[in-house]
């Protein structure tokens, strides 16, 4: 599991005046929440961008004056003008409360499909789930290889132990589609035959 560390300061001044003083200092104010306290501080802004811009999923180390919280992020709040980061949510993990998080899927495998001459479209490349921490994972793999032309892998299809996929089953993940150029060959062949030969 990938984890990363933050450094960041108790937050004793809330309100628009001590917000822009943080942003002076170029820091972002973020809470933690969901253990045994709430927990506001500040860090700087380059260090939140470790893993805001990025689609990889990590556990988050806070170090707060002394103490050190073992967190997922939870929420992103960006300036609607200027689209800079303005607050991050933290959710804290304890050991027997579940949490929900978004995990990227990994695909394996060549699908069957696109050896025929297919394309392989991804039509979403997450899921939401709720899990235990002892669970937790940087990835859900999801094996391919017998996805045939014109076949689909939905939701449903996922096999994820010890965590609950909260997404709609029926919704597709990805498909195999007949290119332009296998439409056109697909045409040229009589029902029954082959393709004429030039």
């Amino acid at each position: 599991m990938k984890s990363i560390t933050i450094e960041g300061q108790i937050r004793t001044e809330f309100g628009k005046s001590a917000t822009r003083q943080l942003r002076l200092e170029e820091k972002v104010p973020a809470v933690i929440y969901g253990g045994a306290k709430e927990v506001n501080f500040a860090a700087l802004a380059a260090d939140f961008k470790k893993f805001v811009y990025t689609p990889e999923f990590m556990v988050i180390k806070a170090n707060v004056d002394g103490q050190s919280f073992e967190c997922v992020l939870k929420d992103l709040q960006f300036d609607k003008v200027t689209d800079k980061l303005i607050h991050v949510d933290f959710l804290e993990l304890v050991d027997d409360k579940k949490v929900t998080i978004t995990l990227p899927l990994k695909f394996n495998g060549t699908p069957v499909g696109v050896k025929a001459g297919g394309k392989l479209v991804v039509k979403i490349k997450s899921l939401k789930v709720k899990l235990l921490p002892k669970d937790l994972c940087e990835f859900i793999e999801l094996d391919i290889s017998t996805l045939e032309l014109n076949g689909n892998i939905r939701v449903e299809d996922v096999k994820a132990p010890n965590m609950e996929i909260l997404n709609s089953p029926r919704i597709p993940i990805a498909s195999i589609t007949m290119t332009r150029e296998l439409k056109q060959v697909e045409a040229a062949v009589p029902k029954g035959g082959k393709a004429a030969k030039k």
